[in-house]
């Protein structure tokens, strides 16, 4: 199962790279350090919200983050895909923009928010209840849009049999 949602993720992404390029304005559909993008969408009771999103798939991905960025689009965030699920922490070190933490389950499904983190803090901020990845967002997103606690994530990393499970 979890080689079949790898799959998935890695055909979406060959697939979605050149339309995000081809929609971005000026230099290209990556990410401010390169990376390939792909398209996210959590289904919220005001409608779908639409974010890009950067993969952090590796070790070395999920280590880094948005650490050091200073800048990030409205519409863009960071996904994080821990593979298993369990409880997982962050922290805010050397990220000095306040984000919004999204934890999702295995499922799709919104499991905890952390809002307006602090940056640069080394406080650990925990998902609380076991999940498999965790979306960062801008600070204020999750107000301005809505998102909430039970809301459905769509990506090719949540398998699309997964994607009608009910549970948080």
């Amino acid at each position: 199962m979890r080689y079949l949602r790898r799959a998935v993720a890695a055909a979406f992404i060959l697939v979605s790279v050149p339309f995000v390029t081809a929609c971005a304005d000026g230099e290209g559909g990556g990410t401010a350090d390169g990376g390939a993008a792909s398209s996210l969408v959590i289904e919220t009771r005001a409608g779908p919200q639409t974010f890009i999103v950067e993969l952090a798939d590796t070790d070395e991905t999920r280590r880094t983050g948005l650490m050091f960025r200073t800048d990030l689009a409205v519409d863009a965030g960071m996904l994080f895909d821990f593979g298993d699920s369990r409880i997982v922490t962050m922290w805010m070190r050397n990220t000095p923009l306040s984000l919004d933490m999204i934890f999702i389950t295995e499922a799709g499904r919104i499991a905890h928010i952390a809002e307006n983190t602090v940056p640069g803090s080394e406080a650990l901020i925990s998902s609380r209840y076991p999940v498999a990845s965790v979306l960062e967002v801008n600070a204020g997103v999750v107000a301005a849009r809505g998102i909430a606690v039970g809301d459905r994530v769509v990506h090719p990393i949540f398998a699309e049999d997964d994607q009608s499970a009910n549970s948080p």
